[in-house]
């Protein structure tokens, strides 16, 4: 893996868990807008729109950079609209990294042939 595939599965990874937080955030801003007088799914909905677009072109980026299959890249797309699912996808892009770093460091010490 080359260290630009590499920098986009992390901003990937880096900004997947943070729009999962704010997607929660914002379904209970928005209960409580509708329960008591408490109001901030404007400010909630920015925070959340300006990170889940980050997320988009993030994922973009990556897909093309780590030539994911379309099962794959609709994985990690389907994960961003549910309301965990960016730590899922956290937590696979991060098991994905590590195994990457271990199959170079494996490759350049002869161990396999890859």
């Amino acid at each position: 893996m080359d260290i630009k595939t590499a920098t986009a599965l992390r901003r990937l990874r880096l900004v997947s868990a943070p729009e999962a937080v704010s997607f929660l955030l914002l379904l209970v801003c928005s209960v409580l807008k509708r329960t008591t007088d408490f109001n901030a799914v404007p400010v909630m909905g920015a925070i959340h729109g300006v990170l889940f677009i980050l997320y988009v072109i993030f994922w973009a980026d990556a897909w093309n950079r780590a030539k994911w299959s379309v099962g794959t890249a609709a994985l990690y797309f389907v994960l961003s609209v549910l309301p965990t699912g960016g730590f899922f996808a956290e937590r696979r892009l991060k098991r994905e990294a590590e195994d990457a770093v271990i199959a170079s460091r494996a490759r350049r010490e002869g161990v396999v042939n890859v």
